[in-house]
């Protein structure tokens, strides 16, 4: 159950060592945003050496924007790669686009980044395009961008949205886009509440300082676990749905809800604080 996403450039080999050994959940390297049009090449060759063994953390990568001229490049030389995990596909906007991919790729986990309002608008059907697709995510900067939104509730229905269309398809539940104040640690818990009451589940980090407030706030509180074990107990002694002697009704649904927590409670912490 992955929960903090690293970002990492993939021009700078050193980073992507220490970051492998940070505690993250998964570490992606990023050949699109992070990384100068001089360094793409040099990139690309340093991400598919490093994946030609499997690493110690699972490394997934974002390629370039297919309609730029190194997403086929980026693409030929990952595929296949024992040590990958999984591309991250940035700016997509058609279902036919996770189709043209997983043909180039076989097989290959790909994971798609909204980041326009016509990819937000699309959610559902790029959600559902190809059995190769394992997740979506927002990318809030270039849609903020694409919006002309500056506050932050400006994004919550793509927010919304984007967590439906992915639960829609049966795909899991996405993780925040990146916190951009990398010093704000306070606001970026705040932020990640929020997030977490929109039906989000964990992070992407652009910092390993992130990563503890990220993990911190996603795995459920002492309370939130008490009140989990009780409607679990509950289901097993009575099946069916019944109400608790606190008020607390209990169906279905609400005992999915609460194994998902108990399911969180049971990891292990990965990231020191």
């Amino acid at each position: 159950m992955i929960l903090t996403w690293l970002y990492v450039p993939g021009d700078r080999p050193e980073v992507v060592a220490k970051a492998l050994g940070c505690g993250a959940d998964a570490v992606i390297v990023d050949l699109e945003d992070a990384v100068p049009v001089s360094r793409k090449e040099y990139a690309r060759a340093a991400t598919a050496e490093l994946l030609q063994h499997r690493p110690p953390t699972p490394v997934y990568v974002r390629v370039n924007a297919l309609d730029t001229p190194w997403a086929l490049a980026d693409l030929a030389a990952l595929s296949g790669l024992h040590g990958l995990s999984g591309l991250r596909l940035p700016k997509i906007t058609a279902p036919e686009q996770i189709s043209t991919v997983a043909d180039r790729t076989g097989g290959v986990a790909l994971y798609a980044l909204l980041e326009s309002a016509l990819g937000v608008e699309r959610a559902y059907e790029i959600a559902r395009a190809h059995p190769a697709l394992r997740g979506l995510s927002l990318g809030e900067s270039d849609l903020r961008a694409d919006l002309g939104v500056s506050a932050d509730a400006g994004l919550d229905w793509p927010r919304s949205r984007v967590v439906v269309a992915a639960r829609a398809a049966g795909l899991a539940p996405p993780p925040q886009s990146v916190f951009p104040d990398i010093r704000d640690l306070e606001a970026l818990a705040e932020s990640c509440v929020r997030g977490r009451a929109l039906g989000f589940l964990g992070r992407a980090a652009i910092h390993p300082r992130q990563l503890p407030v990220i993990e911190r706030t996603y795995l459920p509180g002492p309370a939130e676990i008490a009140a989990a074990e009780q409607v679990v107990a509950a289901a097993r002694r009575t099946p069916g749905a019944q109400a608790l002697p606190d008020g607390r009704f209990v169906d279905p649904a609400v005992l999915a809800g609460a194994e998902q927590v108990m399911a969180l409670s049971r990891r292990e912490p990965r990231v020191l604080s």
